[in-house]
C-alpha cells in the first residue's frame, strides 16, 4: 500500500464535505488517493464527528483538528509555548497544517484549499500540481516596471480585475514577458474561475455588496502557466496551492484576525510574498496558472471584509519593500527568512498606520522559526 506523502490542509466551518469533490476528482483521473493525508482544520463549535464520518466515507487517511485537538498536539509535540502563533478561527490557522507538516517527515509536498472551492472536470487536479512540483517547465516568464505581475493578467484588458493583496501603487504597470526555462518548480498555484478572489475596495467598485463580484472569471481568461520573473512580486492565495515540505520555514501565514489593530485577510498574501522572496534568493521558481479550481465564495457583506482589510492597506504598499532589502541569495529557507525577518524589522514602517503591527508580525516570524526547530529536535529549543 502506498504511504501518503501529500498532505492537504484545509480550513473549514462551513462545508467540509467540499473535500468529497477533490477526492472524487483524483479518482476520476487515475491520481493515487493513498498518497494524500487530509487535514481539516475546524473548530470545537463544528460538527467534529460528522467530519471525520466524511474522510472515513471516502476512505482516504487523515485527522480533524478542532481547538482542542490542535491545543493537545502542541503539547505532545513539544511546543504549547507556540501555539499563539497561530490564530483561532482564523484563515491563518493553514500554519497549523504546516506546522503538522513538518513534524512528519514523510510529507514531501503540502496542498492548500479552501472550502469554498471545487475542482474543474478537465483539470486532473492533484495530478497537474504534482507535475509541477520538483520540475522545470518551458513558460512565459512575466515582469513589470513596478516589480509587481497582476496574476489575472492574461486577459486584464477585457476584465480590468486585480487579485486581493495587489498593491494600488502598482497599478497600471507596463508588462514584459519572455519563454524560458523555469528553474526548479516549488510550488504550485493554481487560479480560479467563477468569483475572483479580490479585496473589499475592488468588489465595492465592482459594485457588489455581498461580498462576491460582479464581473466574473472563466476558464478563457486563463490561457496557460506562467512564472513570475525574479525581483517581481505577485499574489498567493491559498485557496489552490501545492508546495514542497522544505519552503515550510518561508511559508508562514501571518498573524491575522487575532490582534489589537483588527487586521485580518492578508496571511496568505503576505506569506506568499516571503515564499517568493525566498524562492528567489534560493534560485527556486514559484508557477501559476493550472489547475483552475472553481470558487463559489458565500454571500457575505462586503463592509465586513473592508474593515478587516482597511487597518492594513496601507501596511500592505510597504510589506513587500521591506522584504525586497532582505539579500539576493542564501542557503537554505531557514536562512531566507531569517533574512527576512531582519529586513521588516530595520524597515521604518512609523510613518504608516498601525505599524505596531508590523512589531507584532516580526516577532511572531522569528518565533516561527524557532518553533519549528523546536519540532525538530523533539519539542526541545536548540
Amino acid at each position: 500500500m502506498t504511504q501518503p506523502d501529500i498532505c492537504v490542509v484545509a480550513p473549514t466551518v462551513r462545508k467540509p464535505g467540499f473535500i468529497r469533490e477533490y477526492i472524487e476528482n483524483a479518482r476520476a483521473n487515475g491520481f493515487d488517493t493513498d498518497r494524500l493525508h487530509v487535514v481539516l482544520v475546524t473548530e470545537d463549535f463544528c460538527d467534529k464527528e460528522s467530519i471525520r464520518a466524511t474522510l472515513d466515507e471516502l476512505g482516504v487517511d487523515g485527522k480533524v483538528f478542532g481547538g482542542t485537538e490542535r491545543y493537545d498536539w502542541y503539547e505532545q509535540n513539544g511546543i504549547g509555548d507556540y501555539s499563539d502563533l497561530v490564530p483561532a478561527a482564523s484563515h491563518a490557522e493553514t500554519s497549523f497544517g504546516l506546522l503538522y507538516i513538518w513534524a512528519n517527515p514523510r510529507f514531501e509536498y503540502g496542498v492548500f484549499l479552501d472550502d469554498d472551492t471545487r475542482p474543474h472536470d478537465e483539470f486532473d487536479f492533484f495530478g497537474t500540481h504534482m507535475d509541477h512540483i520538483g520540475s522545470q517547465k518551458e513558460v512565459e516568464h512575466v515582469g513589470s516596471d513596478e516589480q509587481w505581475v497582476n496574476v489575472l493578467y492574461q486577459n486584464v484588458d477585457e476584465h480590468g480585475l486585480y487579485p486581493r493583496g495587489y498593491p494600488y501603487s502598482a497599478m497600471d504597470e507596463t508588462v514584459r514577458t519572455e519563454t524560458r526555462r523555469t528553474d526548479e518548480i516549488v510550488a504550485s498555484q493554481g487560479l480560479w474561475t467563477d468569483v475572483p478572489d479580490l479585496d473589499a475596495v475592488r468588489i465595492l467598485m465592482d459594485g457588489d455588496l455581498r461580498g462576491q463580484a460582479q464581473t466574473r472569471t472563466s476558464a478563457g481568461d486563463f490561457t496557460g502557466n506562467f512564472a513570475v520573473s525574479e525581483g517581481n512580486y505577485l499574489t498567493v492565495c491559498s485557496m489552490n496551492l501545492a508546495f514542497r515540505r522544505e519552503v515550510v520555514p518561508a511559508f508562514y501565514q501571518m498573524p491575522m484576525d487575532d490582534n489589537e489593530w483588527d487586521i485580518g485577510r492578508f496571511d496568505d498574501i503576505w506569506s506568499g510574498l516571503t515564499l517568493k522572496k525566498a524562492a528567489d534568493m534560493l534560485d527556486k521558481t514559484v508557477l501559476t496558472g493550472y489547475p483552475l479550481c472553481i470558487h463559489e465564495k458565500a454571500e457575505r457583506s462586503t463592509f465586513s471584509d473592508l474593515n478587516n482589510e482597511v487597518p492594513a492597506l496601507e501596511l500592505n504598499e510597504h510589506f513587500w519593500e521591506a522584504l525586497d532589502k532582505a539579500p539576493d541569495s542564501a542557503s537554505n529557507y531557514f536562512e531566507a527568512y531569517e533574512e527576512m525577518v531582519s529586513a521588516v524589522d530595520a524597515y521604518d514602517f512609523s510613518d504608516y498606520g498601525n505599524s505596531g503591527f508590523i512589531d507584532l508580525t516580526v516577532e511572531k516570524m522569528s518565533r516561527w522559526l524557532e518553533a519549528l526547530s523546536a519540532l525538530e529536535t523533539g519539542g526541545r529549543t536548540a
